[in-house]
Order: structure tokens, then C-alpha cells, then sequence
């Protein structure tokens, strides 16, 4: 895994997040319609249906509008779990092989048409589905590595649905139930203590059956949670935009610094306020630097990275240029790990093969 540096520009304004006097059109959440962030991705998305994707610009939009039953604690290290739709961490018992859940009541899916206007609440078998939507072999959902083998039962019913070529998401599996409305249990096959890290990973967000039947195909283009956003509008490989979720439950920013300078910031200007508080977000596709960079100086854009074309022109050394700060921008740096793979076609005559020569040429092409 290699480490490289990139850096990050915050304008000001957003960093403050300052309350105004300008009425809040939602009906619960603290977000003010007129606060509107402005960001870009340097690659598209590949929808939200997150079962069939590990897309990272998909996964940057599906965190604000799905929810796993937990999250990582924002500014604690070592990282942490804290829980998110549930009430506590789980109960854990037979040494690491079962773990139990009691999600919260009263946390809402949004308003949609797949609920054929009934408030849908979220409960422990919306959890159940969503993971059975992972096993479902038509699915092919990358990361059903994470849970494979895991769950005791599970093997025999995805062995069935192959065998079938249908899943049966009315077959019981005993490693993965809703004891109750609100108690969700999970027996493993064998002890891992890791389980719970994989339970906060996007892809095990809940989604409703409702809206995955009522969308079909077409899911990926209509994602469904319970998060602090929702999608308002989407235009594949151009445009995304979130809006507040009206009636998001929503959380105080209570973050405990871990000392950097950055955090300590973070802490001194946020503790105590009601989250969410940017009512919209615009996220723009622009692929090309240069282009990305000329967004951002002329103000469209409240945050980029500095690439390396940029830093003549933005830092004095390691400093951000004057000019840059006297229009309220900051400069903040920071080492990001980054994992790079390469992939070839071991059938290719020319580079396939496992001859001395052929790994050789391989080696080569790696490291050029």
C-alpha cells in the first residue's frame, strides 16, 4: 500500500457552517436550504445500487443516504465503531460467533412511491433482506466475499439459488434473523471479531424490498434510505444532487479531537450543532484537472484537491498563497492511503503466459 500527499482547499464559509436567520423549509432537520455545497468528482459514478457496485464515487453518495447499522466514530484514533441505527453496540455471546442488534424505532425510510404514501419505518428485517440481496447469486455483488461462509446456513441457500437459478428470499437462514421488529441476530459459522467492522461498510446500508421491487433494473437510479440526504437529481456521468432528508432524526456534533491542529478546529467550530446543516449538495462530474481547477478558482466549486499542475500556482513552498487566503480559503494537507492495481490478460500472446520471459515483461510493465 502506498502513501501519497494530497492536498485539500476548504472554503471558509463551509468550514463554519455559521447558523442564519433564513427559515428552514424542512420539516425536522436542522439543514438550511440556502447553505449549498458545491464538489466535483474527478471519475462517475456507477449508480447506488451498492450490491452491485464497490464504486467509490457511488459509495462517496450512497454514505449520505443509506445507513449500516454502524459507523466509524468521525475523528477517533485508533478507528472505532459507534453505532448508528442501532441502540448500542452489539451484544456479543458464544465467544464472537453471535452477534445481536436492536435497531432504533422511529427511523424512517423517505417518502417514495414504492410505499404508496404509507411511512415506512425501519426495522430488523429490512436488514435481513438487504444482506440476502449481497448472497442472491444473480446479484454478483463484489462484496459478498466479506460474508461468505460466514453466516451458518447460508451456503446451502445460495447453493440452491445456483442450482435453481433463483434465490428463495422466503428460505430461513440461521445465521442471519429478525428476532423481533427491532432484534436482529447473526450466528457465525466460526468466531470473528471482525464481523461488526464489515456490518459498518456501505453496502450492508438498509434498503427496503418494497423499492427494490417497485424499481427493478432501475433501482440504481433510485436509491432509498434512511440517511441525512436524498437524491433530488441525478444525471449519469454530469451531475448529482442531494437534498436534505426532512425527516432525518438527525445528531448533535459532539466529536472528541484526537490534537491536530485541524481537528481542534473542527471541534471549536462545530461542537454543539444539530447536524445535518448543509441543505443541498451539487456534485459536478469533471474529469479533466485543469477543468476541475478552473471551477474551483472561479467559485464554482467549494472544494477541490491541489493537483500537482496547481501547486506553482496555489502554495509558496508549503504555504498557501496570499492572494488564495485573503478569499477566505484554506489550505490543508494530509497523506491519503492509496492501493493501486494492475490487471492483465494472462491469455494475451504477447504478455500472457508464466514463462521466465513473459513475468519478466509483466515486471517491466508494472514498474514503468
Amino acid at each position: 500500500m502506498g502513501m501519497n500527499l494530497k492536498l485539500k482547499f476548504f472554503k471558509l464559509a463551509i468550514l463554519s457552517l455559521a447558523i442564519t436567520s433564513v427559515p428552514c423549509a424542512y420539516a425536522i432537520t436542522p439543514a438550511q436550504p440556502n447553505k449549498i455545497l458545491h464538489v466535483a468528482y474527478e471519475a462517475p459514478d456507477d449508480g447506488f445500487d451498492m450490491v452491485k457496485t464497490t464504486n467509490f464515487y457511488s459509495a462517496n453518495i450512497a454514505e449520505a443516504i443509506f445507513e449500516p447499522l454502524l459507523k466509524y466514530d468521525y475523528l477517533a484514533r485508533p478507528l472505532q465503531l459507534v453505532p448508528n441505527t442501532v441502540e448500542s453496540l452489539p451484544k456479543v455471546e458464544q465467544d464472537g460467533k453471535v452477534y445481536i442488534f436492536k435497531i432504533k424505532p422511529g427511523i424512517y425510510f423517505t417518502n417514495d412511491p414504492a410505499f404508496k404514501g404509507k411511512r415506512r419505518e425501519l426495522v430488523a428485517e429490512d436488514y435481513v433482506y438487504t444482506i440476502k440481496r449481497i448472497l442472491d447469486p444473480k446479484n454478483r455483488a463484489p462484496s459478498v466475499s466479506f460474508i461468505d461462509g460466514k453466516l451458518q446456513g447460508a451456503d446451502a441457500v445460495v447453493a440452491q439459488a445456483k442450482k435453481t437459478g433463483k434465490f428463495d428470499y422466503a428460505a430461513p437462514i440461521a445465521g442471519l434473523k429478525a428476532i423481533d421488529r427491532y432484534t436482529l441476530q447473526f450466528t457465525l459459522t466460526r468466531q470473528d471479531f471482525n464481523f461488526p467492522y464489515i456490518l459498518a461498510y456501505i453496502t450492508f446500508g438498509a434498503v427496503a424490498k418494497e423499492v427494490v421491487d417497485y424499481y427493478g433494473d432501475r433501482i440504481g437510479m433510485h436509491p432509498v434510505g434512511t440517511g441525512p440526504y436524498m437524491l433530488s437529481k441525478y444525471v449519469p456521468r454530469s451531475k448529482v444532487e442531494l437534498v436534505a432528508n426532512p425527516d432525518y432524526r438527525g445528531f448533535v456534533w459532539n466529536f472528541k479531537s484526537t490534537g491536530t491542529p485541524w481537528d481542534n478546529q473542527l471541534v471549536k467550530e462545530m461542537s454543539g450543532k444539530k447536524m445535518p446543516q448543509v441543505g443541498k449538495v451539487v456534485v459536478s462530474i469533471i474529469e479533466e484537472e485543469q477543468s476541475r481547477w478552473l471551477a474551483f478558482q472561479s467559485g464554482q466549486l467549494d472544494f477541490d484537491k491541489l493537483t500537482a499542475n496547481a501547486v506553482p500556482q496555489a502554495l509558496d513552498g508549503n504555504q498557501l498563497k496570499a492572494s488564495f487566503k485573503k478569499r477566505g480559503i484554506k489550505h490543508y494537507p494530509n497523506k491519503d492511503p492509496e492501493i493501486t492495481y494492475t490487471m492483465m490478460n494472462m491469455r494475451d500472446p504477447v504478455i500472457g503466459g508464466f514463462s521466465p520471459e513473459k513475468i519478466a515483461l509483466r515486471r517491466a510493465i508494472t514498474l514503468s
